[in-house]
């Protein structure tokens, strides 16, 4: 099965997508695809095969969300937590993505038609070596694609995303790229695995639990939020349109929230900016008074001078995870890797040889010396 399904909708759905735009729709929606398990217990099948027809399930979603404008989609594809399962399921699904992004890698043409750019978040060092090129390549190779983003999570959570962010902020502080009043929430935002995307609009959970099993936390808390009991293998373009129905009836209070949130990040950046300014300025005038038009100068400096180190530190960070991309989808690995065993190899041969070759001379050097006693 296809990363993107091909097709049109039928005549039904072309009608009811159309009245559907004709309100707010979303711009990204991120989904949590559950129920594969369950639908394998429903179908008397093998797990294995629950989890396939999700990916197949997958391929056909993304096709309804690129018609209906849709052009960012986030899905939880396998959580750390997920490790904990029995390690033939690990296993199983260990070997269903290296299946999946291999015939990725076969359809490169297709992705680069509908320009589809394969973004993969989450602690892939986790992950299987040969695994992590594979995913390394597929999102090497779509880069530069930007008509429409798949965000596959990926030994992912929300909290382990979380604390990396906090930890690559505190790597900042360290190499003199940030100061420490320069860390906030919209900084800790731009550090986090997506910050590279917009935050979702609408995400959409199956299979009826009603939780986001820590799949972006940080990122939802405007998002509207739509629970169904459908199995993600059985899901339906209309479960979709109803979802999107839901975020059109919730989108005038998701708007709101969310700008009242923006306004209020504002204000606290520009209280911490105000606090170190005022600081700076008492250290340097001794604790003289200082007039406001020297005060709001001083403001508007530091501001820039935040801004410019953020805008630094940020693509330096962005630099270390492309390379770390770079490396893994390069051919210096398995070329290493190839050119160490034959070393090896060639070493055991030589250490082997070496005894055969002086057994050879001592066995010569003892025929010339009986050779000289017979002459004798």
């Amino acid at each position: 099965m296809s990363w993107i399904r091909e097709g049109e909708l039928n005549l039904l759905e072309r009608l009811f997508a159309n009245i559907l735009k004709a309100g707010p729709m979303p711009k990204h929606v991120a989904f949590i695809m559950d129920g594969n398990r369950r639908y394998a217990r429903k179908r008397h099948v093998e797990r294995q095969e629950g989890h396939t027809q999700g990916f197949d399930k997958l391929a056909e979603t993304l096709r309804w969300c690129l018609n209906l404008d849709i052009h960012e989609v986030t899905v939880y594809a396998f959580s750390i937590e997920n490790f904990k399962r029995s390690q033939e399921e690990v296993d199983g699904l260990m070997q269903l993505a290296k299946e999946k992004f291999l015939r990725l890698l076969d359809e490169q043409e297709n992705l680069r038609k509908h320009g589809v750019c394969i973004r993969v978040l989450g602690d892939l060092t986790l992950l299987p070596d040969d695994l992590q090129r594979l995913i390394a390549k597929s999102v090497v190779a779509t880069r530069a694609h930007n008509k429409c983003f798949l965000n596959v999570c990926f030994a992912y959570t929300s909290r382990h995303e979380i604390a990396n962010a906090v930890k690559e902020m505190a790597w900042g502080v360290e190499q003199g790229l940030l100061h420490s009043s320069d860390v906030s929430e919209a900084l800790m935002s731009q550090c986090l695995y997506s910050s590279r995307s917009p935050n979702p609009d609408l995400l959409i959970r199956t299979s009826g639990e009603v939780r986001l099993s820590d799949f972006l936390l940080w990122q939802t808390s405007h998002s509207c939020l739509v629970f169904q009991s459908v199995l993600w293998p059985e899901y339906s373009f209309w479960n979709l349109c109803e979802a999107i129905l839901q975020y059109q009836l919730n989108h005038p209070s998701l708007q709101k929230a969310w700008e009242l949130h923006r306004e209020s990040q504002a204000m606290q950046q520009l209280e911490a900016d105000r606090s170190c300014v005022a600081e700076l300025l008492h250290h340097r005038g001794n604790g003289k008074p200082v007039d406001s038009q020297a005060r709001q100068t001083a403001l508007l400096r530091y501001a820039a001078s935040r801004e410019e180190r953020v805008r630094r530190f940020l693509c330096t960070l962005q630099q270390k995870r492309d390379a770390f991309f770079d490396h893994m989808s390069g051919p210096t690995l398995d070329g290493d890797k190839a050119a160490k065993a034959k070393e090896e190899k060639t070493a055991k041969g030589k250490k082997g040889a070496n005894p055969a070759e002086n057994g050879e001379a001592k066995a010569d050097q003892a025929q010339k010396v009986e050779a000289t006693a017979d002459a004798k």
